[in-house]
């Protein structure tokens, strides 16, 4: 059981890093929408495509564009907090229940 508790333990840690990444990510995306960047800069390209595909499906589904604000990096910022929260707190309580034996 040690080493199954090990391996919860790890995936919820593996799982909080790249949600936290992705969070200054979207961070980044946000103040870039600030300024006008240069489109054809490779860090400027890699940010858009690796938020686009999340903010895009938000946006489809639901109105969250009030007078030329897109609020949709505040609902992926909510849903990785729920994520960070439920998911990565239950794998650490399963780990911890399987160290705990």
């Amino acid at each position: 059981m040690f080493i199954i508790g090990n391996l919860f333990n790890a995936v919820a840690l593996v799982l909080y890093y790249i949600l936290n990444i992705y969070m200054w990510i979207i961070i980044a995306r946000a103040v870039l929408s600030w300024v006008n960047p240069d489109p054809y800069n490779p860090i400027v390209r890699f940010i858009h495509n690796i938020t686009e595909p999340v903010l895009y499906k938000i946006r489809t589904k639901l109105p969250v564009n009030f007078s030329g604000i897109d609020l949709s990096p505040i609902i992926v910022f909510l849903a990785i907090i729920f994520l960070q929260k439920f998911v990565v707190g239950s794998l650490q309580g399963i780990a911890f229940s399987f160290l705990s034996k």
